[in-house]
């Protein structure tokens, strides 16, 4: 302990929970277009109040200060993407456990054999694998399915000029829950050289936490979108890193759980009904 200085158990925690915020902050733009930005505000903001405290500028650090709320209040515009995303991802958080379901265990092996197949062949494909925020708004731009993954199948859908080649399937539970779905384009400059399946997962991994893979159908290269970063692999090492994606995202255990929302919800159901229950037992009583 420093002579003067006390720090107690509550200094600590809120230590360890701003640390744990920014570190978190730090991880979840890392990377991206937002870390550029962010950093570039940091250190705009630290450069400006070092200059009026060292030049002891008081008129100009009040001038300073005025202005960091609006600095402030334009992050919340220029990262407005990114924290509607946050803002779902919590929203759609699994909260309470309830009971367990096994999913099929050979799911993430049948698409990912499927997908080396058509990179193989050259079938351009688009496939997304919904996580934990839901893709029901993609979803309904396509057409519903609920097929078992195979070969057959995602040779079916994407083999042009048939009907449904066009667009992304979506997978949930191991099934194709739909396909023909159109997702987001990012606008990215990284991507400027890129096609639109490309351009179209990353923007659909800008927007949710959905695991985005993408065929090209003119080098049968495949990629992997995921928080907005499109990853890029060597021949040799894709198979591999392929299905440890899949694996991580149709993992073989799932909670059929509460989310934060559906207990909100269920807490306000409750409120209500208390309330009603309330006003009969006051009515009863006058009677």
């Amino acid at each position: 302990m420093l002579e003067g200085v006390q720090i107690g158990f509550n200094d600590v925690m809120q230590i360890l929970i701003l640390y744990l915020g920014i570190y978190a902050l730090i991880r979840f733009v890392r990377g991206t277009r937002s870390a550029q930005v962010l950093l570039g505000f940091c250190v705009l903001v630290v450069s400006l109040l070092l200059f009026t405290y060292l030049f002891r500028f008081d008129v100009l650090a009040r001038v300073v200060y005025f202005l960091l709320v609006y600095l402030a209040l334009s992050m919340v515009v220029v990262f407005q993407q990114e924290i509607r995303r946050v803002l779902a991802l919590v929203g759609g958080q699994r909260l309470f456990a309830r009971h367990y379901a096994l999913r099929d265990e050979s799911a993430p092996q049948k698409l990912c054999q499927s997908i080396i197949k058509l990179s193989k062949a050259k079938i351009g494909a688009l496939v997304a694998v919904e996580r934990g925020i839901s893709l029901c708004s993609y979803e309904d731009s396509g057409v519903k399915l609920n097929a078992i993954v195979s070969h057959e199948l995602m040779v079916s859908i994407f083999t042009p000029p048939l009907p449904l080649h066009d667009g992304g399937i979506i997978v949930r539970d191991g099934r194709v829950a739909a396909a023909h779905c159109l997702f987001p384009v990012s606008n990215q400059s990284e991507l400027a050289a890129s096609g639109m399946r490309h351009r179209a997962a990353v923007g659909l991994s800008e927007e949710t936490d959905a695991v985005v893979v993408v065929v090209s159908e003119e080098t049968g290269q495949i990629s992997v979108a995921h928080n907005g970063r499109l990853h890029r692999y060597r021949e040799e090492k894709t198979p591999k890193l392929l299905l440890r994606w899949l694996r991580r995202a149709m993992p073989n255990e799932t909670h059929n759980a509460m989310t934060l929302t559906d207990w909100l919800a269920a807490q306000v159901t409750r409120l209500l009904r208390m309330r009603t229950n309330d006003h009969e037992e006051d009515d009863h009583a006058d009677n």
